[in-house]
């Protein structure tokens, strides 16, 4: 008897998005409208979510709120003035943790979701033409940019993504891809029994 052989499964568009995704450490004074960015962020919202607890919130930040988040990082920081960071792309996306009271969501789930969507918005974002810098620094959870950020108790920075024009002089390098079988095993045989 011969076993039939089953046609390989049709991969989309996100396996291609995965594969290119690069980090953008220069972009270019452009940005999407707040009316893209919604759309973004309501796919991106589709993330797996235990409870559908929503625990995020994304803020956008543009024009002077980069300069006053610039001026927080270098409080948190203990230095005078303000840190240029933040002006390195037009427009910032904060992403925040928003943790809900749940007894059977913990938090590191809940944080998982926050990142998760900050990960789908970022590939949409590459998708749609944008250049994407997700950035981090121990600051993100000092009181002065969580101040700045207007955070409530139950919520934590997690990070921004920078966002601007892919620049014109820039090629998209193709990263090399990750051998998948280094990562992806079986769970154990029991020993000894």
């Amino acid at each position: 008897m011969t076993v039939p052989t089953l046609p390989p499964r049709r991969v989309g568009p996100a396996l291609e998005a995965m594969r290119a995704r690069r980090s953008w450490s220069k972009v270019t004074g452009e940005a999407p409208t707040h009316a893209e960015l919604v759309r973004l962020v309501s796919a991106a919202a589709r993330v797996a979510d235990h409870s559908s607890l929503q625990p995020w919130r994304l803020i956008e930040l543009r024009g002077d709120d980069r300069e006053r988040l610039g001026r927080a990082i270098n409080k948190a920081l203990g230095e005078k003035g303000s840190s240029s960071k933040p002006l390195r792309a037009p427009l910032l996306i904060a992403i925040v943790a928003c943790y809900r009271k749940s007894d059977k969501v913990p938090k590191w789930e809940q944080e998982a979701v926050a990142a998760g969507v900050g990960h789908a918005l970022s590939l949409l974002l590459d998708e749609a033409g944008w250049g994407v810098m997700w950035r981090t620094g121990h600051y993100t959870r000092s009181k002065p940019v969580a101040k700045a950020h207007g955070l409530a108790k139950n919520e934590k920075l997690l990070g921004w993504l920078y966002v601007g024009g892919k620049p014109e002089s820039s090629r998209p390098e193709r990263r090399k891809d990750v051998d998948g079988r280094a990562f992806l095993s079986r769970m154990p045989q029991p020993t000894g029994a």
